[in-house]
């Protein structure tokens, strides 16, 4: 996958939520760059140097609006995430599935071949899996509601708990 130039002033924070820590990452105009999740650190430098190439950020404070936005979304305000503006590397298809994502509500799941079609390409359902997988701002471009064709949880960039954790969270009925 070819990079795009590093954003400017990209800056790092973790928070607390009640799924975990989380690690932020944003460009210098605010944008979302990355969402990941505490011990998934070195997946989610893999995923950043493969966007952008090497890149240092500053250590700072998230903005407070992002951190409104997601404090928000763990008390139960499970559309504040909309509110947030993100920004992202990758190919022009997996920004396309990224965008999708971002259209599925939440409290509703999506299968793989569902979110192929949902794009316009059916036959593309492994393409469409991989960049899930892909995917630098979990929860808020949520892939964490892509399931498979059964109902059964599939892989998750956060582990398979924090999947089921954060369904749950959002209604999601969720079989053992």
């Amino acid at each position: 996958m070819s990079t795009a130039a590093s954003p400017e002033g990209l800056a790092f924070d973790r928070i607390s939520t009640p799924a975990g820590e989380a690690l932020l990452m944003w460009d210098g105009d605010r944008r979302l760059r990355v969402f990941d999740w505490a011990g998934y650190e070195p997946r989610m430098r893999r995923l950043l140097e493969r966007h952008y190439g090497p890149t240092e950020p500053k250590i700072a404070a998230a903005p407070r609006p992002l951190k409104d936005a997601l404090s928000a979304y763990f008390g139960g305000d499970l559309e504040s995430l909309n509110a947030i503006v993100c920004a992202t590397g990758g190919t022009p298809f997996q920004r396309t599935v990224w965008a999708a994502l971002r259209d599925i509500p939440a409290g509703t799941t999506l299968s793989y071949s569902a979110l192929a079609q949902r794009i316009g390409r059916p036959s593309a359902v492994r393409a469409v899996g991989l960049a899930n997988g892909a995917n630098p701002i979990g929860l808020v471009v949520p892939c964490h509601r892509v399931i498979g064709a059964d109902g059964s949880l599939t892989g998750y960039g956060g582990g398979i708990e924090r999947k089921r954790w954060l369904l749950r969270h959002e209604g999601v009925p969720i079989q053992q």
